[in-house]
């Protein structure tokens, strides 16, 4: 048994992160990182752009060295898992035998991609970790046709990019536009036509019901589709199982943390898509999946374990680059009562959200003092600007 002052679940962005303010804070004890990624941590967002277009190689994605997870005492531990987490006697286990007691356990373990649940769903690669992209990459390079499964934006950025490796695309989605639910009709009619410019054919309002041999895919509403590759970009499910072995309340299928990432069980903490956090500046918990948020809670919460004083107060927000288009978000993301589109003489656009009057949120292309502006907006809880 070895003991540690803080132990890391995780090798993502949060995990990273945590790491990284850990030692900025002033954290001394000896910390391991665990991640069950053969790769130490990289960032992910090229996965499904430059990387996936062969722009870009596996030697630049990642944040640091192998020795920089090594000084001293400390521990990268790769292609591991926690397979136990005993809250009590605050110690963990590892599936290759490692034993350790901590001070701190911060859980950083993310989101599981989710399949297809249909026949033959199981077989249609995701898009997660650096080992998926690679496959997919490695299949792209020989395919012509090629079929994207759902409308969010890790497909959207999927299909643009195989798109603009000549292959011919089609995405499938149950949603009549993408984004359509999430981000309203305005939003959903510019991603359409980003997909649309990037060479994008999209098939909505229908679902997969059954993929034959990984390259039929047949659709709910009678279309049979063939593509040498099939991707499927479905969404996650935030694995709390680690969370729940420690007794952490759980809500919505997320570990339930305060604005210092703390859960409910002492010594533990929880941060990125596993965490149903609360931001101190919108007063409320908040479901967040976008990687930049991780890097701010896992900086939080490791901050928070040496003992200095940290929260959580910033807006939510990413950038999402769809073929030649990067729509940049800041948002609460959590509702929305009007979404108001503005067009600009230079071709971008601007979408405010509106609730109960409030700016709570600001969607951009081409528009980028909105895009700060509504930011500033967002957080001051402002009246609409338009």
């Amino acid at each position: 048994m070895t003991d540690v002052d803080l132990v890391i679940v995780g090798g993502g962005h949060a995990g990273h992160a945590a790491f990284a303010a850990y030692r900025e804070a002033g954290g001394k004890g000896p910390v391991v990182l665990i991640s069950e990624d053969e790769a130490a941590p990289y960032r992910r967002p090229p996965l499904s752009k430059g990387y996936l277009r062969g722009e870009s190689g596996e030697d630049e994605l990642s944040f640091d060295s192998v020795e920089f997870y090594t000084v001293g005492d400390d521990e990268l531990l790769l292609d591991d898992s926690v397979v136990s987490l005993d809250a009590g006697t605050r110690s963990i286990r590892t599936r290759a035998g490692r034993e350790f007691t901590y001070q701190n356990c911060i859980l950083a373990t993310g989101g599981e991609p989710n399949t297809l649940p249909v026949t033959g769903g199981e077989k249609v690669p995701v898009l997660r970790w650096l080992a998926q992209a690679r496959g997919i990459r490695d299949q792209a390079q020989s395919a012509t046709s090629a079929v994207v499964v759902g409308s969010g934006f890790v497909g959207c950025e999927v299909a643009a990019s195989l798109a603009a490796r000549g292959i011919s695309v089609t995405m499938v989605s149950t949603e009549e536009r993408p984004q359509l639910n999430r981000l309203g009709p305005d939003a959903a009619d510019l991603i359409t036509k980003f997909l649309t410019d990037a060479g994008v054919t999209f098939h909505g309002e229908t679902e997969v019901v059954d993929v034959k041999d990984g390259s039929i895919v047949e659709l709910s509403d009678g279309t049979s589709l063939l593509a040498d590759l099939v991707v499927a970009a479905v969404g996650i499910s935030p694995r709390v199982e680690l969370a729940e072995q420690a007794g952490a309340d759980i809500r919505n299928g997320r570990v339930v943390v305060d604005q210092q990432m703390r859960t409910s069980v002492a010594g533990l903490f929880a941060v990125g898509d596993v965490a149903l956090a609360f931001n101190t500046t919108a007063g409320r918990h908040l479901v967040v999946e976008h990687w930049a948020n991780a890097e701010q809670m896992g900086k939080v919460a490791a901050t928070t374990a040496t003992g200095d004083t940290a929260e959580w107060g910033d807006a939510p927000g990413f950038f999402s680059q769809i073929g030649s288009h990067t729509l940049k978000y800041k948002a609460w993301g959590d509702g929305f009562d009007q979404s108001i589109a503005v067009r600009h003489e230079n071709g971008g656009t601007t979408i405010w959200y509106v609730k109960d009057g409030v700016t709570v949120g600001v969607l951009t292309d081409d528009a980028d003092d909105d895009f700060t502006r509504g930011a500033d907006l967002v957080l001051e809880g402002a009246p609409s600007p338009v």
